[in-house]
């Protein structure tokens, strides 16, 4: 690090990423705003700053040993290798910098006095983890598959079993259907839908229920979709529509020598059904063959994609609903959860794939919903955006992530990129990257 670039980091002050230490501390104190640092998004940990940004500078001779051997190595678990470096300045004082990055194990404790300890970083305090911090950490990093925790209160029952036989019969080709109710749990368990509940009956895992439930969030809140369309720019308190659609995800088909027609309607179907009016033209006059051609106010292959993407890469530890908003110049769709693990937005764009519940997605790519490759968004959603020559925003933070996708009547409301095409890359703020079609099509 440049002498310019920590002078410039100790103005700013203490915040999520910086925390200022003397290196008398102890070193489970240390040990604790590593462990913050590194269940968050990583950051520096300056030795030699007081906490009013006055530089005392180090005094250990030893001090990179110390870090190593003895905050790193006995008191951080699991272990991590952090970046240490140390800059003089100007009067000669060291200043020692110790470098997290976007470590992937989440969660990290403090391991002192028979006890491990989790911490998390809120603004520049760092304090002892919730359960439910803990159940997020562990789902963004992949270490927790939410999908297959339990849902108390459910039993086999709670799983619709012709959506089930029309799985494993006609999706799957599957020879073999379970008839008896025990050959159903057996079967259920082994792929992942039904798990032991704390009395050892069979409950639904969230996978299960989720795809495969008669009522999903009358047992599990967030599983529904929020669908809400205004007639302005932004919510007003009279909303055109506002629902919360509940149904499991798949839809169930009949197949046959003619293909896979759809019989009963999924999430994904009753969704866009009930969008159908709000992203949809119908003009006043009739074509040669005396139909009304409807104008997708929205490139509709994009919209089922990210629609899709939503529902499958959510996190299952927050408790909201994937909720998608419709303005008068563009449509917001947002999924609960941060990226998983490193995953960043132009990672995703690029085509990288790391995906947080992989049972859904297996299931999902069984239906044809998802693509088979997971190359979605690469393939699907960025070309249609472009053919369409729509303005478009990608935006990740620890909370959720969203994507803004404007009409294609090329109102100038939704704000434009000065580049010719700005995908893949990173605006002001790294983790929301705006684009804009060239104009060519593709």
């Amino acid at each position: 690090m440049m002498k310019a670039e920590l002078l410039e980091i100790i103005a700013n002050g203490e915040n999520s990423g910086v925390e200022f230490k003397l290196d008398d501390i102890r070193p489970e104190q240390l040990a604790k705003e590593v462990v913050a640092l590194a269940n968050l998004k990583g950051g520096h940990i300056l030795l030699g700053v007081a906490d009013d940004k006055t530089i005392v500078g180090i005094s250990r001779s030893n001090l990179c040993e110390w870090v190593a051997d003895t905050v790193f190595a006995r008191y951080v678990h699991p272990l991590i290798l952090p970046y240490y470096e140390e800059v003089v300045m100007d009067d000669g004082k060291r200043v020692a910098i110790i470098t997290l990055g976007q470590e992937c194990a989440k969660s990290y404790v403090v391991r002192a006095n028979d006890r491990e300890i989790p911490y998390v970083r809120i603004g520049s305090v760092s304090r002892p983890a919730t359960r439910e911090q803990l159940l997020m950490l562990g789902s963004a990093s992949g270490v927790v598959h939410a999908e297959i925790m339990p849902v108390h209160r459910t039993s086999f029952e709670s799983l619709d079993l012709a959506r089930l036989e029309n799985y494993l019969r006609d999706i799957l080709k599957d020879p073999e259907v379970p008839e008896a109710r025990e050959a159903w749990i057996t079967r259920l368990k082994a792929l992942g839908f039904l798990t032991d509940g704390v009395t050892g009956e069979a409950v639904c895992t969230i996978a299960g229920l989720v795809l495969f439930g008669i009522k999903p969030r009358q047992y599990l809140k967030q599983s529904g979709i929020r669908l809400m369309f205004f007639d302005s720019l932004d919510k007003i308190y009279q909303a055109q529509m506002d629902k919360v659609l509940d149904a499991p995800l798949v839809g169930r088909f009949q197949t046959g020598t003619t293909g896979k027609n759809l019989i009963d309607a999924g999430l994904i179907e009753k969704t866009l059904e009930m969008m159908e009016p709000f992203i949809t033209l119908e003009p006043n006059e009739i074509d040669q063959n005396f139909r009304r051609e409807k104008k997708w106010l929205y490139p509709f292959e994009a919209i089922r994609e990210l629609l899709v993407n939503a529902l499958v890469h959510r996190d299952w530890t927050r408790f909201t609903d994937v909720e998608i908003v419709g303005y008068l110049d563009r449509l917001e769709m947002t999924s609960p959860g941060a990226l998983t693990n490193s995953m960043t937005i132009e990672k995703m764009l690029a085509g990288q794939r790391s995906a947080r519940n992989s049972i859904l997605v297996e299931v999902l790519r069984d239906y044809g919903y998802v693509d088979a490759r997971g190359m979605g968004v690469r393939t699907k959603v960025i070309p249609a955006l472009r053919a369409k020559d729509v303005h478009y925003a990608f935006e990740a933070n620890e909370d959720y992530v969203k994507i803004s996708v404007s009409k294609t009547s090329g109102n100038d409301t939704f704000p434009h990129t000065t580049e010719p095409d700005l995908v893949g890359k990173a605006a002001v703020n790294s983790n929301k990257i705006v684009g804009k079609s060239s104009g060519k099509r593709r």
